[in-house]
C-alpha cells in the first residue's frame, strides 16, 4: 500500500508492545516529525560519500528522495526503507577518476555511466530472486564470499585515506578522528548515530579556526598546482603531471557566497567506458546483501512476511540507482541507519519515508548547500573516512562471524585471503590495450572464481548460510 494508511489507534499513542505497521500512520504532525528524523538519520552518509566519490552532494541528495519514492511504489510498500548514497561503489569510483583525469567533467560522466550500468545489474539480479527465489543468491554468494566482498571493499579504500586525504592535514585528520571516535562511544541513541557527521562538523570548525589563528596549510591538493619533472607547470594530472605541495586555505567559502540559494543541481548526462564498468560491478554483491539482510531485518522487527519481496527490493534499488546516476546522482542502497530509527520508534509506516523522500528533494533545491558540502576539507575527510572505510570492512568480518565459517577450510581460506590481498594493494593486472584489472575488481573476481573453482575441483557444493564452512 502506498497511500490511505490506516490510522493507528487514536493516531497519538502506541501502548506497550504496539507498532505501527508499514500501512498504518498516527496524526500527520507527528509522522512529518518521524519523517524528519529519517532525513536526518540518512544525512549523514548520503553526502558524506558523494564527497568523497567527487559527485555532487545536491544531486545526491535530492536524487535520493526520488530513488525512496520508487523503492516504495515497487515494492507495493510493504518494506519500509530509505535509499542513500552507497559506500561500496567509492572503490572502484576512484579508481575510475585515476584512469580518466581526476576530478574532472569528463570522469564524472563516466562515473555515472559505470553505476548506471551496475544499477542495471542489480535490477537484473532482483528479477531473478524474485522468479527463481533467494536461494540462487545463497548458492552463488554464500556467506564467506559475500564477508569477502564486503570486506575487501573497505579495506581496499585504505590507500584513498593514505596516499589523498590524510596528507592534506594529518594533524585536524587525527583530530577529526578522535572526535568522531568519541562521539560514537560514549553517545548512545541520536547522537551516537550520527557521530561521523558530528566529527565531520567538528573537523570543518576546527579547520576553519586553525585558517584564521595558525593561517595556510601547505599541502598537495587533488588536480591542483600541477608540475611535471622539471617542475614546469603542466595541465592535466596524471604520469608525468603530478599535485605538488603548496601553501592554501584549509577551508574556501568562496564558492559557497556565489551559489544561489534556490535552484536546480548542476545534473549531468552519463558516459560508458566497458573497463569503467567493471570496475564497479563487484558492489553489486554488496548491494545484494545489504538488501536481503535489510528486508529480513523489516520482517523480524514487524513480524510480516517479507521474503516475497526480497526480489522486488533488490530490483527497486537498483532501478533507483539506475535513475539517480542517469542525471548525475551517487548509486543508491537500503540504509541500516533508518532501521535504527525504527527499531527505536515502533514506526515502520511507510508514509514517514514519503514525507522524508519529499524533504530530501527539497534540500537539493538549495545549491548554497551543496557548495557548503562541498567546501570539506581534505584532512576532515581524511579523519571521516578512515573510519567509514574501516567500519565496511569489519562488517565483511561479521558476516562471517554470523554464519560461522570455517577458516580451517583451505577452500574458504586461499581465494578468500588472495583476493583481500590483491585489494588492499592495490594490485593491477594488465590485460591488454588499455585495459586492466586492479584493486576491488581484481580482488571480487579472484574470491569468486576462486572459491567456486576450489569448490569444483575439490568435488564440495558450496554451504547454505549459516553452515560451519560458509
Amino acid at each position: 500500500m502506498v497511500s490511505g494508511w490506516t490510522k493507528h489507534g487514536d493516531g497519538k499513542h502506541l501502548a506497550p508492545g504496539e507498532v505501527v505497521r508499514p500501512d498504518e500512520r498516527l496524526s500527520w504532525p507527528r509522522m512529518v516529525g518521524f519523517g524528519a528524523q529519517h532525513v536526518i538519520a540518512m544525512f549523514g552518509a548520503t553526502f558524506v560519500f558523494p564527497l568523497v566519490m567527487g559527485l555532487d552532494p545536491n544531486v545526491a541528495v535530492m536524487m535520493s528522495g526520488v530513488a525512496t519514492i520508487l523503492f516504495l511504489l515497487i515494492v507495493k510498500g510493504r518494506v519500509p526503507s530509505y535509499l542513500g548514497t552507497s559506500a561500496s561503489f567509492v572503490g572502484g569510483v576512484l579508481a575510475i577518476r585515476a584512469a580518466w583525469g581526476g576530478d574532472t567533467a569528463g570522469a564524472d560522466a563516466i562515473v555515472t555511466g559505470a553505476i548506471l550500468v551496475a544499477g542495471f545489474v542489480l535490477a537484473l539480479a532482483g528479477l531473478a530472486i524474485h522468479f527463481l527465489g533467494v536461494q540462487i543468491i545463497h548458492r552463488v554468494f554464500p556467506p564467506v564470499v559475500t564477508g569477502a566482498v564486503v570486506m575487501l571493499i573497505g579495506f581496499g579504500l585504505a590507500y584513498v585515506v593514505a596516499d589523498v586525504y590524510w596528507p592534506q592535514d594529518h594533524w585536524v585528520a587525527l583530530v577529526t578522528m578522535l572526535v568522531t571516535f568519541l562521539v560514537i562511544v560514549l553517545f548512545k541513541g541520536f547522537v551516537g548515530r550520527i557521530g561521523v557527521l558530528v566529527g565531520l562538523i567538528a573537523g570543518f570548525v576546527l579547520s576553519w579556526v586553525l585558517d584564521k589563528a595558525a593561517g595556510p596549510v601547505t599541502s598537495a591538493l587533488p588536480g591542483a598546482n600541477l608540475r611535471d619533472a622539471a617542475g614546469a607547470s603542466c595541465p592535466a594530472e596524471g604520469t608525468y603531471c603530478v599535485a605538488t605541495a603548496f601553501p592554501h586555505d584549509r577551508v574556501n567559502f568562496d564558492s559557497v557566497a556565489s551559489a544561489p540559494w534556490f535552484g536546480v543541481p548542476d545534473f549531468h548526462a552519463p558516459d560508458f567506458k566497458t573497463s569503467a564498468v567493471l570496475l564497479v560491478l563487484p558492489a553489486v554483491i554488496a548491494l545484494i546483501a545489504e538488501n536481503i539482510g535489510h528486508v529480513k531485518a523489516v520482517g523480524e522487527m514487524t513480524g510480516a512476511d517479507v521474503d516475497p519481496y526480497v526480489g522486488r527490493a533488490v530490483a527497486a534499488d537498483g532501478v533507483g540507482t539506475m535513475v539517480a546516476s542517469a542525471v548525475g546522482g551517487s548509486p543508491t542502497t537500503t540504509y541500516a541507519e533508518n532501521i535504527g530509527v525504527m527499531a527505536a520508534t515502533k514506526v515502520y509506516s511507510t508514509a514517514a519515508y514519503y514525507i522524508a523522500a519529499i524533504i530530501a528533494i527539497l534540500f537539493g533545491l538549495c545549491p548554497k548547500f551543496g557548495a557548503l558540502v562541498a567546501a570539506t576539507p581534505g584532512g576532515v575527510l581524511g579523519g571521516v573516512t578512515v573510519i567509514l572505510y574501516g567500519m565496511i570492512g569489519l562488517l565483511g568480518a561479521k558476516i562471517w562471524i554470523e554464519n560461522r565459517v570455517d577458516f580451517s577450510d583451505p577452500v574458504n581460506m586461499v581465494p578468500i585471503g588472495a583476493g583481500i590481498i590483491l585489494a588492499i594493494g592495490p594490485v593491477s593486472h594488465f590485460i591488454g590495450g588499455d585495459f586492466s584489472l586492479e584493486g576491488i575488481a581484481l580482488g571480487t573476481i579472484v574470491v569468486l572464481g576462486g572459491y567456486h573453482l576450489l569448490r569444483a575441483i575439490a568435488g564440495r557444493p558450496a554451504r547454505p548460510a549459516g553452515s560451519e564452512a560458509g
